[in-house]
């Protein structure tokens, strides 16, 4: 009898363990970029139960020399998110992670915005947002739609929230890559590495400049956005982040800062992560 007891205690064990979040991964054919992008997927426990829920999602950025693969593989985003869930500190939510570059950061573009020959904004917002939203039932407003990311995708969660502030409940960035100073490369055909180019977009992209020329309709606009501005002490971006802290509130634009023990590495992103998915899902209306 002892031995029935223990056999259904570990199937009820079991079957709790295993009733867990999956990750999916995609290869969208973009005719904007005129390729296919590689896109993951986090889906919580119970997706998929009741076909009329909408799901909020999470816009979530991945780094330079990083791709679509790095917040679960690296980051362990899905373990994360699944205890948060578990605990009610986070929302059920969809995480969308898309590939926006490739580690041979001076042979493959990077980054978030539209280059020559590269039109990566207009893929995110034209085709991306648009159907990944329709086909797992998430965001499809405002109020149910967060971004964030890290570094590169830092900086790019933040731009994309300036420049459409319409679409974001709140932003998040991580050690966030906001503005370059780039030298002119004194061979032409410097001017060609992927690298440059990305460092270019990033200049040309500025958010401490956004902020700076902002008009009273802009400041208006960004005040509808929840923001979040977290990086390390020993980070080598941190001037740029309290920067743009700063900038925001000279402009009356509420923003949260947290300056934290650690550098520009994994270890500081992942328990960032623990400080994002409950950010995200505090500011998620329906």
């Amino acid at each position: 009898m002892k031995r029935i007891l223990l056999a259904v205690f570990l199937l009820v064990c079991a079957s709790g363990l295993s009733a867990r979040s999956r990750v999916v991964t995609e290869s969208f054919p973009s005719e904007v970029l005129g390729r296919n992008v590689s896109v993951n997927v986090y889906l919580p426990d119970g997706y998929g139960e009741l076909a009329a829920t909408t799901y909020p999602v999470l816009y979530l950025l991945h780094g330079l020399y990083g791709t679509h693969l790095n917040w679960v593989e690296t980051g362990g985003l899905d373990l994360v998110l699944d205890e948060l869930i578990g605990t009610g500190e986070a929302a059920k939510m969809v995480v969308i992670m898309p590939c926006a570059g490739d580690p041979d950061i001076h042979a493959v573009q990077n980054g978030y915005f539209n280059v020559p020959g590269t039109p990566y904004e207009d893929f995110f917002f034209g085709e991306l947002m648009p159907a990944f939203e329709a086909k797992y039932r998430c965001g499809g407003s405002k109020g149910m739609r967060a971004i964030s990311g890290l570094s590169m995708g830092g900086g790019g969660s933040v731009v994309y929230a300036q420049r459409h502030p319409d679409l974001f409940s709140s932003c998040y960035a991580m050690s966030a890559w906001l503005d370059q100073q780039v030298k002119e490369p004194e061979d032409p055909k410097d001017r060609e590495d992927k690298f440059y180019l990305t460092s270019v977009s990033v200049r040309d992209h500025s958010a401490l400049k956004f902020v700076d020329e902002a008009d009273e309709a802009t400041v208006a606009a960004l005040k509808g956005v929840k923001w979040f501005v977290d990086c390390g002490d020993d980070d080598y971006l941190l001037r740029l982040n309290v920067d743009f802290y700063f900038k925001m509130r000279a402009k009356g634009i509420p923003c949260e800062l947290r300056v934290r023990n650690g550098i520009h590495n994994w270890e500081y992103w992942h328990t960032a992560l623990r400080q994002s998915l409950p950010f995200a899902s505090r500011n998620f209306r329906r």
